[in-house]
């Protein structure tokens, strides 16, 4: 997985986010590189999983860049994520627990999938710096986001 971020938004206990977007060097947050999501969920500051925001790089305008990849190297699947958002919300189930249960009964565990939200950043109405997601009467909204998959050797 490689998410195109230079910042994320951090968390409390309970997920809530706070404070400024952090710098990702040096932590369980800097996926600019392709990693294996096992490898770097099993550092300890990775808390067990993401429920984060990724605060991509560049934002502030319409443009659609690419936002992360994710690949398998065993089939050769791979999906990338493009958009127009600023930000990007990437969790890991790491709260799985094994109660819930799958296709044939399967229980699904921490780690048992990965979602990729594309979005406006955790309270941004409250936080000046952050790209407004205020919609005012009149005002149009435009989002794109796109996801291409592929298989490669």
């Amino acid at each position: 997985m490689a998410v195109d971020a230079t910042r994320y938004t951090p968390v409390d206990g309970d997920l809530i986010p706070y404070g400024d977007h952090r710098h990702v060097s040096g932590t369980a947050f800097d996926l600019r590189r392709p990693l294996r999501i096992a490898q770097v969920l099993a550092r300890p500051d990775a808390g067990g999983g993401y429920d984060h925001n990724f605060v991509l790089s560049p934002h502030g305008d319409e443009t659609l860049r690419r936002a992360a990849v994710l690949h398998a190297p065993a089939t050769g699947r791979r999906m990338e994520v493009l958009t127009t958002e600023p930000g990007l919300q990437v969790y890991t189930a790491g709260q799985f627990d094994g109660s819930v249960l799958g296709k044939s009964g399967t229980p699904y565990g921490a780690g048992a999938g990965i979602a990729l939200e594309t979005q406006h950043f955790p309270d941004s109405p409250n936080r000046p710096g952050d790209p407004s997601p205020v919609l005012r009467p009149g005002d149009e909204y435009r989002s794109r986001t796109v996801l291409r998959f592929s298989t490669r050797d």
